[in-house]
């Protein structure tokens, strides 16, 4: 294989899109396509607001050829096609593939004989010979495995992680035929560092990352059960998690909150895939149930601990630490931080949320939610309780009973367990 024959379009330019095509650049011409023009106006300008490549990278593989475009006739004669869009849940938790069907549609309009089509969206096994190239035939008029090819390589971008990069990432590969896999395989290979997994098929990649997400979610809904079950008894759960964890072979979790578009989204696709063929997958939605109620239980735990301390709930001014899914990013997607907000709601309207890492403008329209936009200190002596909520680095050392208006009355509830004991009055 030779780098100079192959010339790739990535299909969507959010936080998995972008590092990948970036990536890509750096071996292959590479074109990224996004119908948002605003964000390919704000790419082509020098800057990621999601914070994934860092702005100097990003110059200079637009300065080495890397184009972000809205326009169709510019990846026309791209012979790769990577199709990285999100694969979102409806408002009953049910599968949405319209993200990838409207991408599929966009490669059948472009794509050539011989070519190869690319999926990394998360999905079901199945989706990608089921569901999106049927769509990529009808609007090409090619035949699958005859004028075009596939592969599938499950994205494992960790928003926020600047340890795991994309590069860094060890891959899982596969492709329509035993061909056309080591194609896909020797194109991620030139750009990897950590290399890759060729899977046997297209159908055991899917179900590959579909196991991780899942995995990952059911091992947290177990620590925040334990929590539930500890905090009722008065024991503090991460020093019960710290004394396990000196046997050898302990999986050391935390609980938390799962919100992001992976693991709080993803485990919904098997499990609606699952009922199709009569397995009613009842780990797996017992723990998708569980890790969608800890917003509001993290609301009740801290009223709990208000009353405990003679703190008048109703009309309290509380104060939110942090507003993204995770820490050290500005991903907004399915934060569980709404949850408390919603929870506290039905107490008092003087709830404040503060974040230095999003944008006030996108919170207000997604959730219609306000972000204070003062210095951190500025809102010192002011809250009946404050609620940890996100651990980013801009909130290490920070004493958090500072922003009460009563230092010893007023409450301070951690959910990540990053502050002093000796600050904290409950936590997850």
């Amino acid at each position: 294989m030779t780098n100079q024959i192959y010339k790739i379009a990535v299909i969507g330019l959010g936080y998995v899109g972008l590092p990948l095509a970036r990536l890509f650049s750096t071996k292959f011409k590479t074109v990224g396509y996004d119908l948002n023009q605003g964000r390919v106006d704000e790419l082509m300008s020098g800057h990621d607001s999601t914070r994934e490549v860092d702005d100097a990278l990003l110059q200079e593989a637009i300065d080495n050829g890397f184009l972000c475009t809205t326009n169709l006739d510019d990846i026309k004669d791209c012979n790769v096609y990577v199709v990285a869009v999100p694969t979102p849940v409806d408002e009953n938790n049910r599968p949405d593939l319209k993200p990838l069907w409207g991408a599929s549609e966009t490669v059948g309009k472009v794509i050539s004989k011989g070519d190869i089509v690319i999926y990394e969206s998360t999905v079901y096994p199945g989706v990608t010979e089921e569901e999106c190239l049927p769509v990529v035939e009808q609007v090409s008029g090619l035949k699958f495995n005859t004028d075009f090819f596939a592969g599938y390589s499950p994205e494992r971008i960790n928003p926020g992680d600047k340890l795991h990069t994309v590069e860094k990432i060890k891959k899982v590969t596969s492709g329509s035929t035993p061909e056309i896999a080591d194609i896909v395989d020797g194109i991620y290979n030139a750009v990897l560092v950590n290399g890759t997994h060729k899977a046997p098929s297209i159908k055991v990649a899917e179900a590959s990352k579909i196991i991780e997400n899942s995995q990952r979610d059911v091992n947290i809904a177990f620590m925040n059960e334990l929590a539930k079950i500890f905090n009722a008894m008065g024991i503090d759960t991460h020093d019960a998690i710290d004394a396990a964890a000196s046997k050898w072979n302990f999986i050391k979790l935390s609980p938390g909150l799962v919100g992001g578009h992976c693991i709080s989204v993803d485990p919904y696709y098997l499990i609606q895939k699952a009922q199709v063929y009569g397995v009613l997958p009842r780990v797996m939605f017992s723990a998708r149930r569980l890790n969608d109620g800890m917003g509001e239980y993290v609301a009740s735990q801290t009223i709990k601990a208000m009353n405990l301390k003679g703190v008048v709930v109703k009309d309290a001014r509380i104060l939110l630490l942090g507003f993204t899914f995770k820490e050290n990013c500005p991903d907004i997607r399915n934060t569980k931080i709404v949850d408390i907000y919603n929870s506290l709601r039905e107490y008092t309207e003087n709830i404040t949320v503060y974040d230095p890492w999003v944008s006030a403008e996108r919170v207000d329209h997604e959730y219609g939610i306000s972000i204070v936009a003062e210095r951190l200190e500025t809102l010192h002596g002011k809250y009946d309780a404050v609620i940890m909520c996100v651990a980013h680095n801009d909130f290490a050392g920070i004493d958090a009973r500072e922003f009460l208006a009563d230092r010893d009355k007023g409450v301070v509830y951690d959910v990540k367990g990053i502050l002093p004991r000796e600050q904290v009055d409950a936590r997850l």
